[in-house]
């Protein structure tokens, strides 16, 4: 089989470039693409250049023309981003992993209205790690769902621009989802003032933001006289980076249709 021609958006970030090298240690795969914003300084610069490489592949804002020669897209970007990359890609029939949180509902019904056409794989974490974990935390909560408060806190680096994460979502709906519940019914994000004896059937979220904290999170079941925690800790984004390829070959293989993790893992 021929490698898997796959593009990064977001190709000048932190992520697009974790993405980049990946791609590029991968014999499944060859980068095909590499897309930025409009007026980023780095257009135009070699998609390797911060490696010391040189790939033949260089930062563009061209979306058309890079996906129309990609098999694939990877994008870790902003919501409004995302959008735009997925008009292009079902006018090229380029499949989609799609790592991007903080989206509206209204966005992410787009999402799964693209997944009618084309082949989407779409998770608010792509770690092998953190997708274990959603299940470990689905078992507990069904085992802690009388007498056991539910508490989860998020850390990640002072530049996340949404809160609470992705990630601590997902949590929050895997747990309401085992529990019977409706997420949106029994979220609370944060407190503040007198805000009265807590409601044992909610879900609450703290977030912290600072320094370079790829991603912590926690989730608490607290009872009387003991506490549960699991946690999982991100000490890099390589993680993401080999789930976002190992979901990019998993829509290798498939026809269209919105995935998630769970799906590429096989863990549903």
């Amino acid at each position: 089989m021929l490698p898997m021609k796959i593009a990064i958006a977001g190709a000048s970030g932190r992520m697009g470039r974790m993405l980049i090298e990946a791609v590029l240690n991968d014999p499944d795969a060859t980068l095909a693409g590499a897309l930025d914003r409009s007026g980023a300084p780095q257009l135009g610069e070699d998609a390797g250049a911060f490696l010391g490489q040189r790939t033949g592949v260089v930062l563009s804002d061209d979306l058309d023309a890079v996906l129309a020669q990609s098999d694939c897209l990877i994008d870790f970007t902003r919501p409004e981003g995302t959008m735009a990359h997925i008009e292009a890609a079902l006018r090229h029939g380029t499949k989609l992993v799609i790592g991007t949180t903080g989206m509206t509902d209204a966005e992410r019904d787009t999402v799964r209205a693209a997944g009618e056409r084309i082949g989407v794989v779409f998770a608010a974490n792509m770690s092998v790690g953190v997708n274990v974990t959603l299940k470990l935390l689905e078992f507990a909560a069904r085992h802690f769902a009388t007498g056991y408060d539910i508490e989860i806190v998020e850390a990640h680096h002072r530049h996340k621009v949404d809160a609470p994460s992705g990630t601590a979502l997902a949590m929050g709906e895997a747990i309401a989802g085992a529990l019977g519940r409706d997420l949106k019914d029994c979220a609370v994000y944060g407190r503040h003032g007198v805000t009265g004896e807590r409601d044992p059937s909610t879900i609450g979220f703290s977030a912290i933001r600072g320094g370079d904290i790829v991603g912590d999170h926690t989730v608490l079941f607290a009872g009387t006289g003991e506490r549960v925690e699991i946690t999982h800790k991100s000490a890099s984004r390589v993680s993401y980076a080999q789930g976002a390829l190992r979901a990019a070959r998993f829509l290798a293989e498939r026809g269209a249709g919105l995935y998630d993790m769970q799906d590429v893992l096989g863990l549903r």
